[in-house]
């Protein structure tokens, strides 16, 4: 394993309380470097609340259920992501996985239109995702699903889109945007407001095929999504450290939450994750109380835990 950042004490008690909201690990369908039951425990064991199971091609709530059971100290939660291998935009998979206790549900990632189409070579240096491989192997195989989309050819969001919404909010579940369009993405939060989803999570918008730009993050931020910043899209060189830390800035801290996008066996420890993000935050210049605020109050309102203490009144930070 390569070297990686060692997380100061400080920035471990920073992080006391938080989930950690987009994660990759065991069991998947390609290499991670921990199993789900194994981070329970190092999750409890250093004072973190919980994480959010991803996985781009299998539900996770029956999964997330199981590693409940067996380490009750760490609240584990499932999700689904809307890509070909459970149907695309499926209200059918939504509602089951709704039943099955899924908190999060992602809008299309690798199967995405946008990801897709997306010509935008990494900056040199940078590290792939691991999907890109079995998404070619897929495609040499001539199992390339058609591309997922949310918009009709208008630009309107699909009926079936709209219907996924609806289930969102009926199941008070968080909807994630996935790798969609910055187009693709304001549309779908304009729809999600109407539909009544009560928590949005804008997906990474750092990430090479998304880019989206400030004002446009300024105007979801407006709407009461989330801007997700994950760790793993500066330290793998998907973009410079100064845009992740400028975008916080810009947007307003209050309107971030902190994820680590961690579990390749190449990347940081994922319990790991989101004490190396403080660090960085606290050196790029945010106080103890803004950086707590993105990691801890932020995720535990983004998944419906109980607020803490010394969390600030949601609209007030």
């Amino acid at each position: 394993m390569p070297e990686h950042p060692q997380p100061s004490n400080r920035a471990r008690e920073l992080v006391r309380g938080a989930f950690d909201v987009h994660i990759h690990i065991a069991p998947d369908v390609m290499r991670r470097r921990v199993d789900d039951v194994t981070l329970a425990q190092r999750f409890a064991e250093v004072g973190m609340a919980g994480f959010v199971l991803k996985s781009h091609y299998v539900p996770t709530a029956e999964r997330a259920e199981v590693v409940r059971g067996v380490r009750p100290d760490t609240t584990v939660l499932g999700a689904i992501t809307l890509n070909a291998s459970v149907g695309g935009m499926n209200p059918i998979a939504v509602e089951i996985a709704a039943r099955s206790g899924a908190k999060f549900v992602w809008l299309p990632t690798v199967d995405s239109a946008n990801q897709r189409d997306c010509q935008a070579a990494e900056p040199e240096g940078a590290t792939p995702p691991m999907w890109a491989r079995i998404q070619a192997e897929l495609a040499e195989a001539g199992m390339a699903a058609e591309a997922v989309d949310v918009l009709d050819e208008a630009g309107q969001v699909l009926a079936k889109t709209r219907q996924v919404l609806r289930l969102i909010a009926k199941h008070d579940m968080v909807l994630a945007t996935g790798h969609l369009h910055a187009d693709e993405i304001e549309r779908v939060v304009e729809a999600a407001e109407t539909e009544g989803v009560r928590r949005v999570v804008v997906t990474h918008p750092e990430f090479t095929s998304q880019r989206v730009g400030i004002e446009r993050q300024r105007r979801l931020a407006e709407r009461g999504a989330l801007l997700e910043r994950c760790l793993t899209t500066p330290y793998t060189g998907k973009v410079d450290w100064d845009v992740w830390l400028g975008n916080i800035r810009d947007a307003g801290y209050e309107h971030s939450v902190i994820s680590s996008d961690l579990g390749q066996p190449f990347n940081p420890p994922v319990e790991d994750g989101l004490a190396i993000a403080a660090d960085v935050l606290l050196e790029g210049g945010f106080t103890e109380e803004e950086v707590r605020t993105m990691t801890v109050h932020n995720s535990r309102w983004l998944v419906g835990a109980e607020p803490l203490p010394d969390a600030p009144v949601r609209g007030e930070a």
